[in-house]
C-alpha cells in the first residue's frame, strides 16, 4: 500500500483526507488493485509488489470530481462532456488464468447515450447475447479481426473485435471472450458500448459501425517512462510515428498493423505500435492515424495541475492515443512481440466504390477512383500469348468444364503456378458489363471459401479471366456425376465425401456466403449459387467461384429489384424469378437447395420413385412433415451422425421457405451450426416455383423480365 502527500500540505490535512480515500474504496467493485486520488492524497493498493511500474501499468484514467485545480478551470466544460457522451471510465489491471504472458493492463468502456436503452426481456437483448456467445464457440479468427451480426433492424447488433496484430489466436480469443462477459455487465442496458484491453478490443452497436471511421472519444495512453524528452527524442519519435503510418494504411483487408522502433541521438530506443481496424480503406486509416498523431503533443504536455494523475509522479508523460478504429502507442522498451509477416493479397484492395458495378442509383465516382482502378487493373491484365503458352492454346486435354459463358481451362504459367482459366464465349450472354463486374467484384473479395482471382485478358474479342486453381472438381461432380457413374463403390472415392466431408462443405459454404452478406467491405448478393459454382480443394474445402451474376447493393440496402433476370432454375428463390426482387435472402434460398442435395446426393430437378418424379423440395417436405425426414439422407452415408444430419435437414427446409422473412440470415445460419443448444423454430412450407418447361438438366438462363 503506497500513501502520496503534496507538500504544502498538513499532516492533519493527510490524515483527514487519508481517511476520506479509505471509505470511499466501497463505492467500487472489489478489485485487487485500485487507486484514488484526492486533492490532498493518494491511496493506492495492490497484491503486486512494483518496483517498476513502468512495466505493468500503462493506462492510468482518472476521473475525480475532487480535482480541484483541474476542474476549477474547466468545470462547467468537463460537466457537459460528462453528460453528453455518457463515459465510463474504468482502470483494472488483470492476470488472466490460461494466457500465457498476458497482462490486460488496461480498460476503458464508452456508453453513448443517444443510442439508447434497451430493456431485459426486448428483442435487442436476445440478438445481443445471442452474438456475443458466438464467441465462446467461434473457433475462425480472420488474422485478429472479427465482424458479427445478429437480427433485424431495428434490434439487429452489429459487433466488431480486434486483437492486437502480434497477440496468438489463442489468445486472441481468450482476450475476445473475456471482453464479451465483461462487457453487459460494466454497460448494462446500453445499445452501443465498446471495451479496450492491451490486447484486444470489443464494440458493438445497433447501427452500422463496419467500414465506418470512428475517432470519438479518443483518450491519451499515459505510461511511466518519458520518451518525450528533449528535442531529438521528439523528432525522432515523429519520424517513427510517419513511418508506421504509413505501413500501417497499406496494410490489407486482413490486417493494417505496423510495429518499429528508431534510436535517438542519446542512444535511447523508442519502440512504437500502430494499428487500425482493417475494415477501414486506407485512406480512413490515413486519417484516423493522422488525428491521433496530432494529439500527441497535447497528451504529453498535461501536468498534474493540469489533470494529469499518476500512481508514481506528478507529471504524465504520454505513451500514445487510442480511438475506436485506430491506436498508437510508443515506450522506451519493447513491448510487442514478433509479427508472423502474411503473404501479400492478390489483388490489392481495390476502392469502395466501382465505377462498373451493377448499382442503383449510379454513384457519383470520383476522378482519382478511376485512376486507381486504372492503375490496378493494369497490374492484374494479363498478355493473351502469356495465357495462350499457358494453356497449350486452350487445347481440350486442359478443359475443365463448360460454365454458363463459356469454357474453363488448367493452365502452367512460366514460374511454374497453376491457373485455371474461364474463356467467355462471344455469344455468351455476358457482356462487357457482366466481365467488368466479375473482375472489379472479385478482385474485392479475399476469404478462404472464396476462389480468388489472379487477373484478366481483354484482347480483341478476348475475355478471359485467371483464376487460382482449384485441383478438386466441382461439387456437382462429386454429389451427383460419381453417383451415376457408381464411383462410390470404390471405397477411396466414397470416403472422400462421407458426411464428415459434406459437413465441412455446408459451413464452408455458409462462412463465405456470410462474407459476402455481411463481412466484406462490399454487401454482393451471388445470384446464382449452384453445385456447379462450388470448387473444392485438394482438402475438399469448398470454394464459392462465378461471380458474372453477381450484385453489389449497399450494405443498408435490404432489397432490389432488376428486370435482367439471371441465375439457375432450381436454385432461384420464388421472389426473385417470378418478380426480380432479390436481396440476400434469395442466396439464402440457394444454399438451403444447396443443402438437401448435399444430404441427399440427388440433384433438386427430380427425385425418382419408380416411375414418378418429385422435386426434391417436395419430397424433403413432405419426409419432414411425415417423420421420415432420414429418407433424405444418402444411402452411402452411415447414420453414425444421425442427429447432425437431422438438423441440417432443417436448416435447409428453414431457407427454403416460401416467405423469404421467415428464412434466416447467413449469421443466424452460421450460430444454427456451431451451436447445438440453439433451438430452431419450426420450418413453414417450402417454395415450389419450377419452370415446368425446363428439363431435368440444369439451365443457366438471361431472361428480360417485363414490368
Amino acid at each position: 500500500m503506497k500513501w502520496f502527500l503534496t507538500q504544502s500540505r498538513s499532516r492533519s490535512d493527510w490524515q483527514i483526507t487519508a481517511v476520506a480515500g479509505w471509505r470511499s474504496s466501497p463505492r467500487w467493485p472489489p478489485q485487487k488493485e485500485a487507486i484514488a486520488w484526492f486533492d490532498a492524497c493518494m491511496l493506492r493498493y495492490t497484491i503486486y509488489e512494483k518496483r517498476n511500474p513502468s512495466r505493468t501499468i500503462i493506462v492510468i484514467v482518472v476521473l475525480l470530481a475532487l480535482m480541484y485545480n483541474y476542474l476549477g478551470v474547466r468545470r462547467r466544460r468537463r460537466h457537459k462532456t460528462i453528460q453528453t457522451s455518457n463515459i465510463l471510465i474504468i482502470e483494472r489491471t488483470i492476470r488472466m488464468p490460461g494466457v500465457s504472458s498476458m497482462l490486460l493492463l488496461f480498460l476503458f468502456v464508452i456508453l453513448i447515450s443517444q443510442v439508447g436503452n434497451y430493456t431485459a426481456n426486448s428483442t435487442y437483448n436476445t440478438n445481443l447475447n445471442t452474438l456475443l456467445s458466438t464467441l465462446s464457440s467461434n473457433t475462425e479468427i480472420n488474422y485478429g479481426f472479427y465482424n458479427f451480426s445478429h437480427g433485424q433492424s431495428p434490434d439487429r447488433v452489429n459487433a466488431i473485435g480486434l486483437c492486437r496484430g502480434d497477440v496468438e489466436p489463442d489468445e486472441c480469443r481468450s482476450c475476445l471472450n473475456y471482453a464479451r462477459s465483461n462487457l453487459t455487465q460494466d454497460c448494462p442496458n446500453q445499445k452501443e458500448a465498446i471495451i479496450q484491453y492491451d490486447n484486444c478490443m470489443l464494440r458493438y452497436s445497433n447501427r452500422t459501425i463496419f467500414g465506418n471511421l470512428e475517432v470519438k472519444p479518443g483518450y491519451c495512453v499515459w505510461n511511466l517512462s518519458n520518451v518525450m524528452d528533449g528535442d531529438e527524442s521528439k523528432q525522432a519519435l515523429a519520424n517513427l510515428m510517419r513511418k508506421l503510418k504509413d505501413v500501417a494504411a497499406s496494410g490489407d483487408s486482413r490486417r493494417k498493423y505496423a510495429t518499429d522502433n528508431v534510436t535517438t541521438g542519446n542512444f535511447e530506443t523508442i519502440y512504437g505500435l500502430m494499428q487500425c481496424t482493417p475494415d477501414l480503406s486506407e485512406i480512413q486509416c490515413n486519417d484516423c492515424l493522422d488525428g491521433a498523431i496530432s494529439r500527441i503533443p497535447h497528451c504529453c504536455n498535461i501536468t498534474f495541475c493540469g489533470g494529469g494523475v499518476r500512481p508514481s509522479c506528478n507529471i504524465a508523460y504520454c505513451g500514445g492515443v487510442i480511438r475506436p478504429s485506430c491506436n498508437i502507442r510508443f515506450e522506451n522498451y519493447r513491448f510487442y512481440n514478433h509479427t508472423t509477416m502474411l503473404d501479400p493479397e492478390i489483388p490489392p484492395s481495390w476502392p469502395a466504390s466501382p465505377p462498373f458495378a451493377d448499382i442503383s442509383p449510379e454513384p457519383e465516382v470520383k476522378e482519382d477512383e478511376v485512376e486507381d482502378e486504372i492503375k490496378i487493373a493494369e497490374s492484374l491484365q494479363f498478355n493473351f500469348n502469356t495465357i495462350q503458352v499457358a494453356t497449350e492454346d486452350f487445347s481440350d486435354s486442359n478443359k475443365l468444364g463448360q460454365g454458363g459463358f463459356g469454357a474453363v481451362y488448367r493452365g502452367r504459367l512460366s514460374n511454374g503456378q497453376m491457373i485455371a482459366v474461364k474463356r467467355l464465349s462471344r455469344d455468351s450472354g455476358q457482356g462487357d458489363t457482366e466481365f467488368k463486374n466479375e473482375v472489379l467484384l472479385v478482385a474485392k473479395l479475399q476469404h478462404r471459401n472464396l476462389v480468388r482471382l489472379h487477373g484478366f485478358c481483354l484482347e480483341g474479342n478476348e475475355r478471359l479471366l485467371v483464376y487460382e486453381f482449384v485441383p478438386n472438381k466441382s461439387l456437382d461432380y462429386f454429389i451427383f456425376a460419381l453417383k451415376l457413374m457408381d464411383l462410390y463403390a470404390d471405397p477411396n472415392m466414397k470416403a472422400q465425401l462421407d458426411w464428415k466431408s459434406r459437413y465441412k462443405i455446408i459451413r464452408g459454404i455458409a462462412r463465405g456466403l456470410l462474407y459476402l452478406h455481411e463481412d466484406s467491405r462490399l454487401r454482393i448478393i451471388h445470384r446464382d449459387l449452384k453445385a456447379s459454382n462450388i470448387l473444392l480443394d485438394e482438402e475438399m474445402s469448398p470454394k464459392i467461384a462465378d461471380f458474372g451474376m453477381a450484385r453489389l447493393v449497399l450494405v443498408d440496402q435490404t432489397q432490389a429489384n432488376t428486370s435482367r433476370i439471371v441465375g439457375t432454375y432450381g436454385y432461384m428463390a420464388p421472389e426473385y424469378a417470378m418478380h426480380g426482387q432479390f436481396s440476400v435472402k434469395s442466396d439464402v434460398f440457394s444454399f438451403g437447395v444447396l443443402v438437401l442435395e448435399i444430404l441427399s446426393g440427388q440433384n433438386n430437378s427430380g427425385i425418382h420413385h419408380g416411375e414418378n418424379v418429385e422435386d426434391l423440395l417436395s419430397f424433403a417436405w413432405r419426409s419432414w412433415k411425415e417423420g421420415t425426414a432420414i429418407n433424405i439422407v444418402d444411402p452411402s452415408l452411415n447414420n453414425n451422425s444421425r442427429n447432425e444430419m437431422m438438423r441440417c435437414i432443417h436448416i435447409g427446409l428453414l431457407c427454403v421457405q416460401e416467405n423469404l422473412a421467415d428464412r434466416p440470415t447467413m449469421a443466424t445460419i452460421m450460430l444454427m451450426l456451431d451451436r447445438y443448444s440453439l433451438s430452431l423454430p419450426i420450418p413453414a412450407k417450402p417454395a415450389f416455383y419450377m419452370n415446368t418447361q425446363e428439363s431435368e438438366n440444369e439451365a443457366s438462363i438471361t431472361k428480360q423480365y417485363a414490368r
